[in-house]
């Protein structure tokens, strides 16, 4: 019994460390995003960081899961789901070229409330009065940290609103998504679909690209495909209600280096909007994972029975 527990509080902490590693990976991917998008369309950085990733996510996949995992049963789930993830691509992207990133990576967190909102009103899943008080929170703390109606209010700040908006839907998309896949097969899939559908739009928003900015390409692909991939690996090695809150730690990563590379430095009401959205998350992963424990033992019991 007490091996077992240590491999297990070894697995969790090893989940914790490539949660935090995979965010990492993630914060870096969107300041070489911010950077690019000073002199490339969206469009072109999401396409070639698409297309330069997706062999890496072929390997990750051969890898992981075989052959096999290669296979798609519902492929119009994934062109779906590929339509969803390049309109939160192309916000992100776009709001990052005009806004400061800790803000935008702030505003994105609010993502998991809209998750919450759509499971309810739109897939009939309860949601309890608790779990909607944090939402109306979460948007609480979005109104504080943009400001609506004052001088510094500026309506690129609805783009990360929006990224995070259509991040939900892609979530909740996964549900459509055949249950034989992997999540490695999604994540193949979802690079894939990316590299193709901003394909169609590249060519009329392309700007040469000469060698000096080519690593700077290879860099977002490596770390956006590394940052996604710890994830899904964190959240297969250790419970969500774990994992999940260190997502929020984007936030640091994201405000050092705005600071260090672009000297922005948010304001007060940001931070403040940020932690109301946060505190709003982590007790939204929380009481979906008392959810899912009762159920669990609910089905349990009525199996003993």
């Amino acid at each position: 019994m007490q091996g077992g527990r240590e491999v297990r509080q070894s697995k969790v902490s090893i989940g914790m460390l490539m949660m935090c590693v995979g965010v990492a990976c993630l914060s870096v991917n969107d300041a070489f995003a911010k950077h690019l998008t000073s002199d490339y369309s969206p469009f072109q950085v999401l396409f070639l960081r698409n297309l330069i990733a997706l062999p890496f996510a072929i390997a990750i996949v051969l890898f992981s899961g075989g052959t096999g995992a290669l296979r798609s049963y519902r492929p119009a789930a994934h062109l779906v789901r590929g339509v969803v993830w390049v309109g939160a691509a192309y916000m992100f992207f776009s709001s990052l070229k005009q806004m400061p990133i800790a803000e935008a990576t702030a505003l994105v967190f609010v993502a998991p409330l809209f998750i919450t909102a759509i499971s309810a009103m739109f897939l009939g899943e309860h949601v309890g009065w608790k779990r909607w008080l944090a939402v109306l929170a979460g948007f609480l703390g979005v109104v504080i940290a943009i400001r609506p109606g004052a001088a510094s209010f500026q309506l690129v700040s609805l783009l990360p609103i929006g990224t995070a908006l259509f991040y939900a839907l892609l979530m909740v998309s996964a549900r459509w998504v055949d249950e034989r896949e992997s999540v490695w097969t999604l994540l193949l899939y979802l690079t894939g679909a990316g590299a193709l559908l901003s394909a169609f739009i590249a060519p009329f928003v392309w700007h040469p690209v000469p060698l000096s900015d080519l690593w700077k390409f290879l860099a977002i692909a490596f770390f956006g495909t590394a940052g996604m991939t710890l994830i899904t690996q964190a959240f297969r090695m250790a419970p969500a209600v774990v994992v999940a809150p260190l997502d929020y730690t984007a936030l640091i990563w994201a405000t050092l280096a705005g600071w260090l590379v672009w000297n922005e430095i948010p304001e007060m009401p940001v931070f403040a909007g940020a932690a109301i959205i946060i505190g709003s998350g982590i007790f939204t992963v929380w009481r979906e994972h008392n959810r899912e424990r009762q159920f669990a033992q609910a089905a349990h019991a009525n199996t003993a029975a």
